[in-house]
């Protein structure tokens, strides 16, 4: 568990951060989140270069929507913030580990992390209840 406040990086520094990551033909990472006291996986996303450097800037976490094509940072509608704690990647460098403090709920569906969906025997159960209604995130 990291000890410390992330402290923005200088570009230079940012610059030997991106020359060890391994993006894919798409120029994405996969990037799997974490709560950084408890070491809850809330949830899966993609990087690109420029969500990386400004989450590396500003301590403010910053995806890449495959579905919209831009960068989004994370609650700048429903007011779900994550702040960056760590920032690792694995020995590979084609996937990167965040481990955050989770503001409100990780997952769109309203959930604390969007790993809700359960194998169990025959049945795939939904093991999380909704904490706050989709509909009652994105008012903003």
């Amino acid at each position: 568990m990291p000890s410390k406040e992330f402290k923005p990086l200088s570009t230079q520094s940012i610059k030997k951060v991106l020359g060890r990551i391994e993006f894919d033909q798409n120029g994405l990472v996969p990037v799997i989140v974490q709560q950084y006291n408890t070491g809850e996986v809330l949830m899966m996303a993609w990087m690109n270069d420029n969500a990386i450097t400004n989450t590396l800037k500003t301590g403010s976490i910053c995806y890449y929507s495959r579905s919209r094509n831009s960068l989004w940072r994370k609650g700048e509608q429903s007011g779900q913030t994550q702040k960056l704690k760590d920032f690792r990647f694995d020995c590979d460098g084609d996937t990167i580990l965040l481990q955050v403090e989770q503001t409100g709920v990780a997952c769109h569906t309203g959930r604390q992390n969007c790993f809700f969906n359960a194998v169990r025997g025959k049945k795939i159960p939904i093991i999380e209840e909704i904490k706050i209604q989709p509909r009652d995130l994105y008012r903003k």
